[in-house]
């Protein structure tokens, strides 16, 4: 591909809408622009063909194996004989992409999704031209990164225009259940305060660098492993933990920075990756810049961490752990646990569960199994109402949450509606700064075992 050269890729259009109700415009009012993609989030407002979202997008990037991807997996949604997309791309691969997509503003809205070093430049950058910024987690990596964005977000509040990181976790219907269930003070009571070794609030997950898109292994860019370019564990993966602890222990509360979060402790440590396992997942040999991970010619790499932290008082702990191979038949897992006064929430998702995500609900210390039986039956009627078919069936000395009948929407459904009402919840922001507060304050005193 040569730079400064501009492809334009065309297929028929087959539009369909969304499982969740939206009122769009007549016409397509959001049109996108990609900068610079070099993660597979980069094509998440194009799985399919949304209303609100016009079939062309500009693109623009450096040429190189990470655009490549991108437009791979663009090329496979708009070929696959079920459902394709038709989306129009317009290429720019000039080593000048950001100035020119600045100059050129073919859209309103760019998604940001790539190297995280970049990230705060690319963000400012947009939002100073006017653009929605729709940028892949994490929107920060370091404290000076931090800073970067409490300017970005003044800056987006004057020019009237959004900056969010969709957050797919807060979708998944466990995670949704999680959070309701633990609404209900009949069922949940109140989170106990718990303790650094008995938190209240735990989130965890597992995953994997290598992973296959049908018989082939899917490609990571090498600076991937790099925490200076990637960022370290608790800084990225693990922004969407402390994500989940904020939504569903105070949904729709603002939360304050200084106020309500206390770092207590952070640590973090390496998975192994010999040379063949490296060039297996990014098909290159190992960079320059990662020699100093590199100890006879085995690569540290420091995707792993934990952060013990207390937010509005309780005891609260994240943690991301990352493995060289996804075993045939699984895939990255999540683990969640809510303590109340009256029952424990526990979301798992192991062999037991065949992989899948189940939420499960004990009896909290000191609650009887007749007071306990009573509530459920109670929380039972309460939820199929909402949730035709929700059940709740006894398995030992807890109960196994069903969930029945719902509406799914996804993270590019809620940024769609954002850009188009030009709105967010009012807890949204301030959420974030504490968020992104809470993952690069945790990385100043962090620990390395």
């Amino acid at each position: 591909m040569r730079l400064n050269k501009i492809y334009t890729i065309t297929f028929l259009l087959l539009l369909f809408t969304c499982s969740t109700v939206i009122a769009f415009a007549q016409k397509p009012s959001i049109k996108l622009i990609v900068l610079d993609p070099g993660h597979g989030h980069a094509t998440y407002m194009q799985g399919r063909m949304y209303e609100g979202i016009d079939p062309e997008v500009h693109v623009y990037a450096p040429a190189g194996p990470d655009v490549e991807t991108y437009l791979s997996s663009i090329n496979r949604g708009n070929n696959r004989t079920s459902n394709p997309t038709k989306w129009k791309i317009v290429l720019y691969t000039g080593p000048d992409y950001l100035e020119k997509m600045l100059a050129e503003k073919k859209g309103n809205a760019v998604i940001i999704s790539g190297n995280n070093s970049k990230k705060a430049n690319y963000i400012r950058r947009s939002i100073e031209s006017g653009l929605h910024v729709l940028a892949d987690k994490p929107l920060a990596v370091t404290p000076q990164d931090f800073e970067k964005l409490i300017e970005s977000f003044k800056i987006a509040a004057k020019k009237n225009v959004l900056l969010f990181d969709p957050m797919d976790l807060r979708y998944d219907i466990s995670n949704i259940l999680q959070r309701e269930l633990a609404e209900s003070q009949e069922l949940f009571g109140t989170l106990t305060k718990g303790s650094v070794d008995d938190p209240s609030l735990i989130q965890a997950n597992l995953h994997h660098f290598l992973k296959f898109s049908g018989t082939e292994p899917a490609r990571r860019p090498a600076w991937f492993f790099d925490i200076e370019q990637q960022g370290h564990g608790i800084t990225d993966v693990s922004t969407h933990l402390v994500d989940m602890t904020q939504w569903v222990a105070f949904p729709d509360q603002i939360l304050n920075t200084t106020k309500d979060i206390r770092i207590l402790s952070s640590k973090e440590w390496s998975t192994e990756l010999t040379p063949s396992e490296f060039k297996l997942v990014t098909r290159v040999n190992y960079p320059d810049y990662l020699n100093k991970y590199l100890k006879d010619s085995i690569l540290s790499v420091y995707a792993n961490g934990e952060i013990n932290y207390t937010i509005k008082g309780i005891h609260s702990k994240v943690s991301v752990l990352w493995k060289y191979r996804e075993p045939a038949g699984t895939g990255d897992t999540h683990y969640a646990l809510m303590r109340g006064t009256k029952a424990v929430l526990e979301l798992r998702q192991g062999e037991a569960e065949q992989h899948k995500a189940t939420l499960y609900i004990r009896a909290a210390e000191g609650i009887t199994v007749a007071d306990f039986d009573k509530t459920i039956d109670q929380t039972k009627l309460k939820f199929q109402q909402k949730y035709p078919g929700f059940d709740l069936i006894k398995k030992g000395n807890e109960y196994v949450v069903k969930p029945g009948t719902f509406k799914s929407t996804n993270a590019a459904e809620i940024a769609i509606s954002y850009i188009l009402n030009n709105k967010m919840p009012a807890w949204e922001v301030p959420n974030m700064i504490t968020k992104y507060y809470t993952t690069t304050g945790a990385i100043r005193n962090i620990k390395r075992d």
